[in-house]
């Protein structure tokens, strides 16, 4: 499936198709004006849209917040924005993409659609600018938010040799829980903590989360794995019959022991941390919704 985003500009391509080579990230020229137009998109967002919108509509409890707070309120607000837009953008793909659907092995770890890279691409400019305000604000959000928004850049931008194109709008669909994460914490800024809205928007999001990037985040990393190791194992007389359109960026179909290591261990790594944000979301639900308030010895 052709990428449905524009092209981008020839003088700009070519002028960048030399360090793409020399990095090995050969689709990357194709698709560089989306990463950049991504970036601008969340950072005017982040810069000059989130704050007057939420003081026009929310005017009592955005400028009560303090400086800090009005910081994460405006990437909270990117972040919905990107969650929603990338979720639906990949489940657009991989029910749209036909070429995608019936790639085989070779096509799913070195394969290329014009599609897939875009949600690809338009994930790497939302990291981009995640990384550029982490960097910013490294004293509000912290080395660990710094390190989480490096290690998602590199792994969508090393995606562009192409590998793993394939998965790429296959995990992008962990985002699914965030939109409900992100209403969460506007229930707290606004007021709404241990209401009922924020009580069935909190039992949406654990179902989804636990949907999303346990199951479905299991099944999907078992099969990168099961890839992976069917890879590794390919002898010279195997043939796939993989359609040359596909891997017109695949001639160099090697997996050095870095790349599997960097990706399968990022995955692991994910999964637990995964278990670990549930319990933490579980527990964060049961403080606001299972304690009953007591006034003169009974229940309120």
């Amino acid at each position: 499936m052709l990428d449905p985003f524009f092209a981008p500009f020839p003088l700009f391509k070519e002028s960048i198709q030399p360090l793409c080579d020399t990095l090995h990230l050969y689709s990357l020229p194709l698709h560089i004006h989306e990463i950049l137009s991504a970036f601008a998109i969340y950072h005017i967002i982040f810069e000059y849209i989130a704050a007057p919108l939420s003081t026009a509509l929310l005017p009592k409890s955005y400028t009560g917040l303090s400086w800090e707070s009005k910081l994460r309120w405006n990437m909270h607000c990117v972040s919905l924005v990107q969650s929603v837009s990338i979720s639906v953008l990949a489940l657009w793909v991989m029910g749209a993409d036909q070429e995608r659907k019936t790639m085989n092995l070779e096509e799913r770890l070195w394969g290329y659609t014009g599609a897939a890279g875009m949600v690809q691409a338009l994930a790497t400019g939302y990291f981009l600018f995640d990384l550029s305000v982490m960097i910013r604000y490294l004293d509000v959000f912290g080395v660990g938010m710094l390190t989480h928004a490096s290690s998602c850049l590199l792994t969508y931008t090393l995606g562009f040799r192409p590998v793993f194109n394939y998965y790429g709008c296959v995990f992008m669909l962990y985002e699914l829980s965030t939109p409900f994460l992100n209403i969460h914490w506007f229930f707290d800024k606004l007021g709404m903590t241990g209401s009922k809205a924020q009580l069935y928007n909190g039992l949406a999001l654990v179902s989804v989360f636990f949907s999303c990037r346990l199951v479905w985040g299991a099944y999907s990393s078992f099969n990168i794995y099961k890839d992976v190791w069917d890879a590794l194992h390919i002898t010279n007389h195997m043939k796939f019959d993989s359609r040359p359109e596909m891997m017109v960026y695949g001639q160099d179909r090697s997996l050095p022991w870095w790349l599997v290591a960097l990706y399968l261990g990022g995955h692991v790594t994910l999964q637990v941390l995964n278990v670990f944000w549930l319990g933490r979301m579980i527990a964060a639900i049961r403080k606001r919704f299972s304690s009953k308030v007591k006034v003169n010895g009974k229940a309120e």
